[in-house]
């Protein structure tokens, strides 16, 4: 007695199922709104307390100063010192005179160390200088 014929065998399907690919889309999209907001802090800094909104800039024409509260210089992220930062910001002003300076300064970094930063840019001619805050609860 035959138990099963090979043309039974060779059935093929006709359908595709989609359930696990909605899974694995929804999985990544809840991923993807966890990490997006992370991506934007560069460093963990204690930012002062605001009520008042800024206007965001283009993407290509902001450059993100960081002073840490022991006094370390970050340009995107990148440890910099004081001179190089001063050099990496006439650089990139001379080719963007629209640029847009965004100063993180934590509450615990010294007044002079975050003055040095506005100071410099000031001496370049940077008008579009702004100082990042977190919003005040109400």
């Amino acid at each position: 007695m035959r138990r099963h014929s090979q043309k039974t065998a060779l059935v093929t399907l006709s359908d595709i199922n989609i359930t696990p690919l909605l899974d694995l889309a929804f999985v990544l999209l809840i991923i993807f709104m966890i990490t997006t907001p992370l991506m934007e802090q560069g460093l963990r800094l204690e930012l002062p307390k605001s009520q008042v909104t800024d206007a965001s800039p283009e993407k290509n024409d902001l450059k993100m100063v960081e002073v840490d509260p022991s006094g370390n210089y970050f340009l995107e992220t990148q440890p910099v010192s004081l001179s190089t930062l001063q050099e990496a910001l006439a650089a990139a002003f001379e080719q963007n005179p629209d640029l847009v300076l965004v100063i993180r300064g934590d509450l615990g970094a010294t007044w002079g160390n975050i003055y040095a930063v506005l100071d410099g840019a000031k001496k370049l001619g940077m008008q579009n200088i702004y100082f990042r805050h977190e919003m005040k609860n109400p």
